[in-house]
């Protein structure tokens, strides 16, 4: 089932003849003797009540880390290694960054200093 976000893009659950459509494939695989590999989605910080959120986080090299503002006013994410800048984002507007390098990053709100974060990427 989509998750929350989406589900407010979309403007409500999928129609039912796209839920069948996806069960019914499903079916057809486990029966092939087939197995479908996932794909984790790329990790996503929430930035709402004026707090990152999760404020830590650990990710390998080469993970694309999503900031999503749900949070009634504009916020920004700011490494303090000027490793990486967004622009102001909106509400449910989304940043995205590709973390190239292990170390650790502390980041933070350049409207709202007190906003802080870490992510730590591991090689």
């Amino acid at each position: 089932m989509p998750d929350a976000r989406i589900m407010r893009r979309l403007g409500g659950a999928p129609p039912l003849h796209v839920a069948l459509i996806v069960a019914g494939l499903t079916c057809a695989i486990a029966a092939a003797g087939l197995t479908v590999r996932a794909f984790a989605a790329d990790p996503r910080v929430t930035i709402a009540n004026f707090t990152f959120s999760p404020g830590d986080l650990t990710v390998p090299v080469g993970t694309t880390v999503v900031f999503d503002n749900d949070d009634d006013i504009p916020h920004t994410v700011v490494a303090t290694d000027r490793s990486f800048r967004s622009q102001a984002l909106d509400t449910t507007d989304e940043f995205r960054v590709t973390l190239t390098k292990a170390g650790e990053i502390d980041y933070f709100c350049s409207l709202h200093p007190r906003m802080t974060g870490k992510i730590i990427v591991t090689p």
